[in-house]
């Protein structure tokens, strides 16, 4: 297949022949240091809205950009080659839960901009900063019924999701994104309408961006929540032509390696993205999660060391610290090497 044209983050298929690059961390555990009250999620705008908005992180670049360009800077600060936007939950199904949904591709066009700022702030000529515009999975799956006595219901449907991924993209790329990130996928028919009204955008808009497919293996079986293995979901997303395809969250890295083994194993022609979370969940420790950043940097190095990835970063439970020793940790070694060569000659 001809490889893409892109017309932003021209440069990132040459840097990962070259290199392992770095995705930033979680957004939410670095929230939470911040420990903000219903008040600073509301802002003076949406002092009187009649629904609950504290933990709507997503709102933060409208009514506490302060806090959101914050963690960006200490993410870069940590030597991240990529930092993701805000925006894991900034899509109409998620936002009406809030009674927010209008202001979702606002909060796209915000979120973009937020991080394009940062990224520019740090980048040199020597080391380019990119900005991930990131799309989350929603609260919704349109392959599974949320009622265990009608398997054939469903809360979402196909059109209502393609629809706000398109909405989504079209802030994000207004505002100023280098490549689209679809990640957490659980359900693969989710992200099938994510990968589809991405392409519409790029074809009204006449550009085409670097993206990533991420998709989360759920437990010990091996297969994301709608039931596919990771070859499975690999065979039904690779028709994108993505710049990666990874894994994220749900497990970490120790858990996750099988299965990042298994996908460098079936994708030889495309990049490789993993970034686990800091272990399983643990209420007691500072992040939620039992990982300090040597743990994670020494797992993450180790699938470096043999050959299996060409971007890392981190999940639910990282911080800037994580990052750095991560970044240390795989700077010395070689990046994944994938066979379609020209791939990344002639898109950079």
């Amino acid at each position: 297949m001809k490889p893409p044209a892109y017309t932003r983050g021209q440069a990132l298929p040459g840097l990962l022949a070259q290199r392992i690059l770095v995705l930033d961390g979680a957004m939410g555990t670095m929230i939470q240091r911040f420990r903000l009250t219903e008040a600073d999620y509301r802002g003076e705008r949406f002092r009187d809205h009649p629904k609950d908005l504290k933990n709507n992180s997503d709102l933060l670049v409208l009514t506490r950009p302060d806090v959101v360009r914050d963690i960006h800077e200490g993410y870069l600060a940590a030597g991240a080659d990529i930092i993701e936007t805000n925006t894991f939950g900034a899509n109409a199904p998620a936002q009406d839960d809030y009674g927010l949904g209008h202001l979702a591709r606002e909060m796209n066009l915000a979120a973009a901009k937020l991080a394009r700022e940062a990224a520019d702030k740090f980048s040199t000529p020597d080391k380019p900063r990119f900005v991930a515009g990131a799309l989350g999975p929603t609260p919704r799956t349109a392959s599974i019924s949320p009622d265990v006595n009608d398997p054939g219901a469903r809360n979402v449907d196909f059109e209502t999701l393609r629809a706000a991924y398109h909405e989504q993209v079209e802030g994000l790329l207004e505002g100023g994104v280098d490549l689209i990130l679809v990640e957490t996928i659980f359900d693969t028919l989710n992200a099938k309408a994510a990968l589809f009204a991405i392409d519409e955008v790029f074809v009204e808009r006449g550009e085409r961006l670097p993206v990533i497919i991420s998709g989360t293996v759920t437990d010990a079986s091996g297969r994301i929540l709608s039931g596919q293995t990771v070859t499975a979901f690999w065979y039904s997303v690779r028709h994108a032509q993505p710049l990666a395809v990874g894994l994220n969250c749900a497990l970490g890295a120790a858990l996750m390696r099988p299965y990042i083994q298994e996908l460098a194993r079936v994708a030889p022609d495309t990049f490789i993205s993993c970034y686990p979370n800091a272990g399983l969940p643990n209420p007691m420790a500072e992040t939620g999660f039992d990982e300090k950043p040597e743990d994670t940097s020494r797992l993450l190095r180790e699938f470096a060391a043999d050959g299996l990835v060409n971007i890392v970063g981190g999940c639910c439970g990282t911080t800037p610290e994580h990052i750095a020793a991560i970044g240390q940790a795989v700077h010395p070694l070689a990046a994944r090497s994938v066979q379609r060569e020209f791939f990344y000659k002639d898109a950079a």
